[in-house]
Parts: structure tokens; C-alpha cells; sequence
């Protein structure tokens, strides 16, 4: 097969390129315009039709290699040191780590009350962002509040963490505001809202880093999805306001954004500096333990971290996979 080209330099970029990937290609400088492909090899359109797919190979080889080999390395490593394989004295496969932290009640109870959090932040934060979106969607699509929202995902866990605690604290600005009230006689008297065994504060915190982020989601779902045309729909067919922001465009929301709640939720749980600031030691999330555990003088300890770290992991993986997998068969159905 014979294929004619415009310039010289362009042949021979081409058959440069086409030798490198072991194709037989043959230049004709005498012509300048005339490129040989062996027929046997492939022809012009199976060339062309080939070259995307390297790029799309070696991208999905340097996430392998960059992102999830990494990851698998050092999961093993940890699961290794967890068993006694490696580390500080290590004795050879041993269950005696395994076994004093999942036979620990702190343990279950660590696991449970950081799912706790994670569960009530991201009720309140959807509820609340699902609620003004459907109520005034276009507030947040256009005007000074579309970009105000941004703010308050521009400040770090930590930071969030600090303000919570001189706001919701026994010695902060509620507590100082409602004495100056006469709302209470002492400082003392404010309930306690941080370092609470009911991880109010925490709570708090998240609260105030998630619900920016869902309101900017359900706007974007809402213009995207063309949802506005639809309730108009609803209305013109007989449907009062409420009966179409609730049962018409929140159902369609919460679809669409169930991988992302679900994402964010596993976030949360996992979170560690706003436990850390605003938690309190006889209820702690299972970040902080696994880090009291690993950071301590106790070397006996570091095991039982890895342990958690390794339990954690398989956790959170196997909800992701089954939360998302019901989520997909929900939008095939």
C-alpha cells in the first residue's frame, strides 16, 4: 500500500515514530512523499486506529505503577507487620495481635462511634444543602452566594477544627455571649460541646466542611440535569411546590449523587484532625486510636496499630464496594 503526504519533515517524524513501535516503515527521500507500509503489518487505518490506544495503555500503566502499586505495597506491609512477619521483633506468623484488637471492646465501640459521626454529619449536611437547593436552586447557580459558597471548602480540617472549639468551647464566644446575657450564671455552666462523648463538635466541625460541598453538588445536578424544566412539568401537571421539589427533583439528587455521598462519608470516618482536636479520650474515632497506638513508647502497641489500620481498610472497602454497587443497580433500574 502505497499513501502520498504533504511534507518531508512530517514522513519522516512519522516513520521515526512508526519504527520505534516496530512497524515496518519505509521512507522515500527521493519522492519525499511516499511511505511504504508492509500490508502483511497493518494498512493506514489500522495505524491510526492503534495510536490512541497507547496513550490509553501507558496512562492506566502509570496509575498502576504511581497509585495502586504503592498502595498494595504498602497495605502488605502493613498486614505483614501485623502478623509478626516484619518489624521490631518479630517472631514469625503470629495471631496474638489480631486477637487482642478484635477482642477489645474499645475496638467495636472506636469503629462504631466513628460511623456514628460519619452517619449523623452527612445526614445533617445533605439534609440541610438538599433542602435549599430544591427550595432556591438558582441562588446558588448565579449571584454573590454561587461564589460564597466556595469559602468555607478553602479552609483546612484543622483550621475548621480551632474555630469550632473557640466557638462551641466552655471558655468561647457562645459561652462569653450567653453570660453577658445573663443566660447563665458562670462559664461553667455552658453544656459541653467539645471533648463531649457525644462528638458534638466534631459533628460541628464536618458539618461546616460538607454542607458547602453538597450545596455546590445538588446545584450543578440541578442545572445539569435540567431539573427546573421538570418541575415546571410536575406543576403544570397538578403537583403543589413542595410535592415537586420533594418527590420530583430531591429523588433525582440524591440518585445522582449517591457515589458521592457515599465517598464523602468514608471521609469523615476516617478523618483525623478534627478528632483530634475536638474528641474526647474515652471516645475516641479510629484514626486517632491508630495513631495513639503507633506513636506511643509502648512497643508491643505498634502491632495492634497495623492491625486496626489493616481491619479499617478491609472495612471500608467492602462498604465502598457493596454502597456503590446497590447504587448502580439503582440506576439501571
Amino acid at each position: 500500500m502505497v499513501v502520498k503526504s504533504r511534507s518531508q519533515a512530517a514522513h519522516q517524524r512519522l516513520c521515526i515514530s512508526e519504527r520505534a513501535l516496530g512497524h515496518n516503515v519505509t521512507f522515500h527521500p527521493a519522492t519525499c512523499d511516499v511511505l511504504t507500509f508492509d500490508v502483511s503489518t497493518c494498512d493506514v487505518q489500522t495505524f491510526r486506529a492503534m495510536k490512541p490506544h497507547y496513550a490509553k495503555y501507558l496512562a492506566l500503566g502509570l496509575f498502576l505503577a504511581l497509585a495502586v502499586l504503592p498502595l498494595l505495597a504498602g497495605l502488605g506491609y502493613v498486614l505483614a507487620y501485623s502478623l509478626g512477619l516484619v518489624g521490631f521483633r518479630s517472631a514469625g506468623l503470629t495471631l496474638v495481635h489480631w486477637e487482642a484488637v478484635l477482642g477489645s471492646t474499645f475496638f467495636w465501640r472506636t469503629l462504631a462511634f466513628s460511623a456514628y459521626v460519619a452517619v449523623m454529619t452527612i445526614g445533617l449536611a445533605v439534609g440541610a444543602a438538599l433542602w435549599m437547593v430544591v427550595t432556591r436552586p438558582q441562588a446558588f447557580l448565579q449571584g454573590s452566594l454561587s461564589l460564597f459558597i466556595y469559602f468555607p471548602l478553602s479552609i483546612p480540617a484543622i483550621v475548621m477544627a480551632f474555630f469550632v472549639f473557640q466557638m462551641l468551647s466552655g471558655g468561647g464566644l457562645l459561652s462569653r455571649i450567653g453570660y453577658q446575657l445573663g443566660l447563665m450564671e458562670g462559664l461553667e455552666q455552658f453544656p459541653g460541646l467539645v471533648n463531649d462523648t457525644w462528638g458534638i463538635g466534631i459533628i460541628t466541625a464536618h458539618f461546616l466542611m460538607a454542607a458547602p460541598f453538597f450545596v455546590i453538588l445538588f446545584a450543578n445536578l440541578y442545572d445539569n440535569e435540567k431539573l427546573a424544566a421538570l418541575v415546571q412539568l410536575a406543576r403544570t401537571l397538578g403537583a403543589n411546590p413542595r410535592q415537586a421539589a420533594w418527590r420530583v427533583a430531591a429523588p433525582v439528587l440524591l440518585q445522582r449523587a449517591f457515589a458521592a455521598i457515599v465517598l464523602y462519608g468514608l471521609f469523615v470516618m476516617g478523618a483525623y484532625e478534627a478528632p483530634l482536636l475536638l474528641g474526647s479520650q474515652s471516645q475516641q474515632m479510629v484514626s486517632v486510636l491508630t495513631i495513639q497506638k503507633l506513636q506511643r513508647f509502648n512497643l508491643a502497641d505498634i502491632p495492634q496499630a497495623y492491625v486496626i489500620s489493616v481491619a479499617y481498610a478491609v472495612l471500608v472497602l467492602t462498604l465502598a464496594v457493596w454502597l456503590l454497587g446497590r447504587g448502580k443497580r439503582g440506576d439501571a433500574r
